[in-house]
């Protein structure tokens, strides 16, 4: 649940995304980075062409990624893994569908954006179970779609790996977060000079209860 976690999302979703791309069954059309003409047109330059995208740098790549995915989905506010899961889902599909299943699987309002409402419940909601289920109606959405038959295996093959990295990302975080809770707590100041203190205390009531209760011997 932390900004960190955009780097490593990030290095994740460019392998899936490749470079530059124009194929003609891909409504996107031509995609640098996974950045569609349309995301270039929007964010960096309003009459950009192919040739703009083609030439798109990764550093611009990514701040559209920061800022209008990966921000805008709120994923510091998310768990390790669904907010990777949550992530990779609105690059691939838009980030107002993501939102809106996130939502339906957690049970509050289906506006497409997440605000404070969504975030709670998250928090609230078992990691693994919520990529499990949020990878699953992704995966039958892609199915449903006109061209999954031409992109189908790259993304059932996607979708499998995001799942699979995603609930080692949870896992981890889980492993992290019970260790932290077993260490022990910071003794307070002057804590350890009180402690040998009443460890001399607890010695000495145990020699006096010895000394007190020793059977007395006979004289002879």
């Amino acid at each position: 649940m932390a900004h960190e976690n955009f780097d490593d999302a990030l290095r994740r979703l460019l392998v899936h995304e490749g470079g530059y791309t124009n194929h003609p069954s891909d409504p996107g059309g031509p995609t640098n980075f996974g950045i569609t003409i349309a995301d270039v047109r929007r964010y960096l330059k309003a009459d950009a062409s192919a040739a703009d995208v083609r030439a798109l740098r990764l550093e611009d790549a990514k701040g559209i990624y920061r800022a209008c995915y990966w921000d805008a989905l709120r994923c510091d506010g998310l768990p390790a893994g669904v907010d990777y899961a949550v992530f990779d889902y609105g690059v691939n599909s838009g980030i107002g569908r993501s939102a809106r299943v996130l939502q339906k699987l957690l049970g509050v309002a289906e506006d497409g954006k997440v605000g404070e409402v969504t975030l709670a419940a998250v928090r609230a909601a078992d990691p693994g179970a919520l990529i499990r289920s949020l990878c699953d109606e992704r995966l039958q959405f892609l199915k449903r779609l006109k061209t999954w038959p031409v992109f189908g295996a790259g993304w059932g093959r996607r979708v499998a790996e995001v799942r699979t990295a995603a609930l080692a990302m949870a896992e981890a975080s889980a492993s992290q977060s019970e260790s932290s809770a077993s260490l022990p707590r910071p003794v307070p100041a002057g804590g350890t000079a009180r402690r040998a203190i009443a460890a001399l205390l607890g010695a000495w009531r145990h020699w006096l209860r010895r000394k007190t209760s020793a059977p007395v011997k006979s004289l002879p």
